[in-house]
């Protein structure tokens, strides 16, 4: 009962408050802040006349991986020094012309961090994901006459030799954020075969960076063919310190689709490797040299090992109670000691999933509402509770907690994201609630009229998602008349939309499926 109060005073406390302009990134730095195209246009100007580059940030407020790099590499000294030598620009989403923004260059996944040349040739994309230490000096070998990893791709693939630095900027090149720039999603575990083939072995850790990528997006049979010696290979980077710390990213983010591929069909949780990477995992879980993100995805890591042997969806799942102890001794002190707000939004999300993971959910869920009011986007949290709740098979407590989310969510790409989200919901939880469906739907309609930028990026793709999805519950035509007042609706906001750049064409085709009958 109190935490459902507690919840209904949040939502009544951020319905009443303006939405707010979304925060720069950091204070250190004289960020930028671009919402349309002219504010680019003056950026870039602004880069050529001082012949310095671009470094552009997209992301979201809410965000966990983005409040992760405001925590952990906005905020340095040295990255505060080093922007002295580029113009920062930040794109947050819910900026009103940023989904366009978006499309122009190409940036989907929250965040995204794109080094320019002065005259807006793309250089790379940095690892939000690697070790800061690791990103700067990334960013300074693209600052300090980089080539774009474009043309470095296309020397690597031609054979044609390469330097030690271009090596590194392909090994390091953020290819979970490449948006199919440089190569097709299908084509990436063959593309990172042939890198990590060609790599120079005088450069260890760039090397086996590349045989690390290429193992990891190998998984389903695409890519590498694991062998023994590939098996020892990975084992030795495991059993040393040095280089499983400058590998810790991939290492910890893949680490159950590494085992998976060297596993090669044979049973992975009874792979040899397991205990050799849970030791690794746990030294890197107790590196101070790291940060608390960081060491608890470790920790996740190592939950992912554990659960190797139990169905991919499995709810409950008996793990280890050394490792269970662990986590939640991890998790008490990161929550008794993280005072940085961006820190806690990403830390605190992560730790409510990964007690979710293990099996913890009544835990997750104390953590989670503890939270609530420590939060800056305590929505991301609630949808957090929502999913708990889902997945224990708690329809209607899941269903309250999407619609809370929905409706303290703030900004216009977020609310449309957090809508989709709760019909969604409502869509697989109470298809019946004909009533329920169609006043969600009208309310993301409507707020997709009143955002000039709900028809480019990622918003866009987010109205298509709940087309579709509203177009799959009339495939009987039970819902006929629900779609049609809809589609009047829809009609009505098509109407006032910009012709321009194909946005009011975008608009026309949602819901089209539904008058094909």
């Amino acid at each position: 009962m109190k935490s459902t109060l507690v919840a209904l005073c949040l939502v009544a406390a951020l319905q009443a408050a303006p939405a707010a302009v979304p925060a720069l990134p950091s204070h250190n730095v004289a960020w930028q802040r671009a919402a349309a195209d002219a504010d680019i246009a003056r950026a870039f100007a602004q880069a050529r006349a001082e012949n310095k580059p671009v470094l552009l940030y997209w992301g979201a407020t809410w965000c966990p991986p983005c409040n992760q790099l405001k925590a952990t590499l906005f905020n340095r000294a040295d990255f505060a020094a080093q922007s002295r030598a580029f113009i920062a620009v930040a794109v947050d989403g819910d900026l009103p012309a940023a989904q366009k923004l978006g499309q122009r260059f190409h940036v989907s996944g929250y965040p995204t961090v794109v080094l320019f040349k002065p005259d807006g040739t793309e250089i790379t994309r940095l690892p939000g994901e690697a070790d800061p230490e690791q990103m700067m000096a990334v960013l300074q070998l693209g600052m300090s006459g980089g080539r774009p990893v474009k043309a470095v791709l296309a020397d690597a693939r031609a054979g044609k030799p390469l330097s030690a630095n271009d090596w590194r900027m392909l090994a390091f090149y953020s290819w979970d954020t490449d948006d199919q720039q440089l190569v097709a999603r299908n084509d990436l575990p063959g593309l990172l075969l042939q890198l990590a083939m060609a790599a120079p072995a005088t450069d260890p850790e760039t090397s086996t960076r590349l045989w690390l990528k290429a193992i990891a997006a190998s998984d389903f049979g695409m890519g590498v063919k694991p062998d023994a010696a590939m098996r020892e290979r990975v084992a030795r980077v495991l059993a040393d310190p040095v280089q499983a710390r400058a590998q810790m990213d991939v290492l910890t983010a893949d680490a159950a689709r590494i085992v998976r591929v060297l596993a090669d069909g044979d049973a992975p949780e009874k792979s040899p490797l397991r205990p050799a990477y849970d030791a690794a995992l746990q030294r890197l879980a107790q590196d101070p040299t790291l940060s608390r993100g960081d060491r608890l995805g470790a920790t996740i890591a190592r939950v992912d090992l554990a659960r190797l042997g139990a169905p991919q969806g499995a709810v409950h799942v008996e793990l280890p109670p050394p490792l269970l102890q662990d986590l939640r001794a991890q998790v008490a002190r990161d929550d008794r000691e993280i005072t940085d707000g961006y820190e806690r939004q990403a830390v605190i999300t992560e730790a409510g999933y990964a007690l979710g993971r293990a099996g913890l959910w009544a835990e997750s869920d104390a953590l989670l509402k503890a939270n609530l009011s420590k939060s800056h986007s305590p929505y991301y949290l609630m949808s957090q509770l929502g999913g708990n709740a889902r997945k224990l098979g708690h329809k209607d407590e899941a269903l309250r907690w999407y619609a809370q989310a929905f409706q303290t969510s703030v900004g216009p790409a977020t609310r449309l994201q957090w809508g989709a989200g709760y019909l969604q919901a409502l869509l697989d939880l109470a298809p019946q609630d004909s009533a329920r469906i169609e006043k969600t739907a009208a309310e993301i309609f409507a707020e997709a009229g009143k955002d000039g930028g709900a028809f480019d990026g990622r918003s866009i793709h987010v109205l298509q998602r709940v087309s579709n999805r509203l177009t799959g519950w009339n495939a009987g035509g039970k819902q006929t008349p629900v779609l049609k007042r809809l589609r009047a609706q829809l009609a009505g906001v098509c109407a006032k939309v910009d012709a321009a750049d194909g946005q009011r064409a975008a608009c026309q085709t949602l819901l089209k499926p539904a008058t094909a009958g």
